[in-house]
């Protein structure tokens, strides 16, 4: 039964990560969009916008990176804390 909420957890985290990825790019196109269709500007405005939503993917990205790591460790803790038969101190 453990194995199946460390399964579900993983899923969870992995498409939580998919959403959270692409939701600044489709975002900044949005506001892209909202900025052509009201001020008639050109169609330039969609490159920095593509831009600025792949930065905002990237420090999501990051933030993930060090979560999992952050939780590893905490992980990789609690068993080298584990008292154990061969292991006394």
């Amino acid at each position: 039964m453990k194995q199946w909420s460390e399964i579900i957890r993983n899923v969870t985290m992995l498409s939580q990560l998919g959403l959270s990825l692409i939701t600044p790019v489709l975002i900044c196109l949005a506001v892209c969009w909202l900025i052509v269709s009201k001020t008639g500007a050109g169609g330039w405005v969609y490159i920095p916008g593509f831009f600025f939503g792949l930065g905002g993917s990237g420090t999501v990205a990051y933030k993930f990176y060090l979560s999992i790591n952050r939780q590893q460790k905490k992980e990789n803790k609690k068993k080298k804390n584990k008292v154990s038969f061969n292991r006394h101190l």
